[in-house]
């Protein structure tokens, strides 16, 4: 019998759930993905640290939603790339005609090597390449947790929001909809 701390994470299979819907639905499914060294995608078109990937079948060819990676192969600017992204750097997959979609907790960095102090005790310093853990989204134990996006009032109207990637981009992937510049509501599926 498998406990919950040895079963497998939920992520992939409400991904590959969420891009049916959308597909089903005739939206375009988006992903937002926070990139690092494990993530191979065009460095150019990464803005703060994220990357919004369209996946829809017209943009991509051999697309394989994998329980560890989403692969496929996509053009950027008429030159075709080959792009991977480990499951867990997916903070968001959403419809870009509304922002429905689901958000995902941001993943927790790799764990920094302890260090002695000059007492002997073990410290931890975080490294200049390793972003400290925003702790207004929860704690380490929220990291396996799924976050909901909720629609609030307004949304039609952000929903057309964009924001640009690239100047050659001539069609920009829109973000999912906020509220007046404020993070969408999130409620918490435990």
């Amino acid at each position: 019998m498998i406990n919950a701390l040895e079963s497998s994470s939920t992520r992939p299979y409400l991904i590959r759930a969420l891009y049916e819907w959308c597909t089903d639905n005739g939206f375009t499914p988006y992903v937002a993905v926070q990139v690092d060294d494990t993530v191979q995608v065009p460095r150019e078109y990464v803005k703060n640290g994220e990357i919004v990937l369209n996946i829809s079948f017209d943009a991509t060819s051999s697309l394989k939603l994998g329980n560890d990676f989403i692969e496929f192969k996509a053009r950027f600017a008429g030159t075709a790339r080959e792009i991977s992204v480990p499951v867990g750097r997916v903070i968001a997959i959403y419809a870009r005609e509304n922002g429905q979609g689901m958000a995902f907790p941001a993943p927790v960095p790799a764990a920094v090597p302890s260090t002695l102090d000059d007492h002997g005790a073990a410290t931890t310093a975080p490294s200049a390449r390793t972003p400290l853990r925003d702790t207004s989204r929860g704690t380490e134990g929220d990291a396996g947790r799924v976050v909901h996006l909720v629609s609030g009032e307004g949304a039609a109207d952000d929903a057309t929001a964009t924001t640009r990637t690239s100047p050659s981009d001539p069609e920009d992937p829109p973000r999912p909809p906020t509220n007046g510049g404020a993070r969408p509501p999130l409620k918490r599926i435990k």
